[in-house]
């Protein structure tokens, strides 16, 4: 696990925005191809813009497939669809084709919704084992990240796979990839900024033992791959290190 601190949030996205394109860049060497898992919320559009702008012209942006990680049970133009947001952050403004962009269908049930995504990323890598390049996260101030919030039953889930969650604190159902889909990632990064996250952060990072029931984002810790905290000084005041 690598922690990077910064005193400001323009710092903390260049060098973030810096490390996906390099991150592109070796997988597109290797395969000729990035898969890239996107984060939703808030957090994330000003790096997704940054990269629609001014990284533009550092990466073929023909060969990346996008993913969604996790997904509101809300149709797909609600305001709150994380595919909305990352449609008019990134992907309309790099003409990315349809077919190189894996949405959620919300449309359907959540639990038939989740089963057709993962039917799509299954079919995507072709009988290759699912790991995907970069998965992108945020963190609440709940310590959940993606869709694996405090006390929900996915937290048990060993399967490598997307689900559907119930989460009752929000009285909504989400659609998710399950931390054993997340771990088997080759790179993963948590962007976290604000002094909202601090407390949750500490937990997630300094506790022992974990207790992923009450922080979810302590069951990420990939299997092979490579994890990443992008913090800014705020959500970072808390840590001893």
């Amino acid at each position: 696990m690598n922690l990077l601190i910064y005193k400001t949030k323009s710092e903390l996205l260049k060098d973030l925005a810096d490390y996906v394109i390099a991150i592109a860049e070796k997988a597109i060497a290797e395969k000729d191809c990035f898969n890239f898992v996107l984060t939703g919320g808030n957090s994330p559009k000003e790096l997704y813009e940054m990269l629609s702008t001014t990284y533009r012209e550092k990466l073929d942006w023909s060969k990346v497939f996008f993913f969604i990680g996790d997904e509101r049970n809300v149709p797909p133009g609600h305001e709150s669809y994380n595919g909305l947001m990352a449609n008019k952050s990134i992907l309309s403004p790099l003409n990315i084709a349809a077919d190189h962009i894996f949405f959620v269908d919300t449309t359907l049930a959540p639990e038939k919704a989740a089963i057709e995504y993962a039917k799509a990323i299954t079919t995507h890598f072709g009988g290759a084992d699912l790991a995907f390049d970069l998965i992108l996260l945020g963190m609440g101030d709940d310590g959940h990240t993606a869709s694996l919030f405090p006390g929900t039953d996915i937290l048990g889930s060993k399967e490598v796979t997307v689900e559907s969650v119930y989460v009752e604190k929000l009285a909504t159902y989400r659609i998710s990839f399950t931390a054993p889909l997340i771990n088997k990632a080759k790179n993963v990064a948590f962007l976290v900024f604000g002094e909202a996250k601090a407390d949750a952060l500490k937990h997630v990072i300094e506790d022992e033992p974990k207790t992923p029931e009450l922080y979810p984002s302590q069951l990420i810790d990939p299997i092979d791959g490579s994890l990443t905290w992008f913090l800014d000084s705020d959500a970072a005041k808390l840590l001893d290190n």
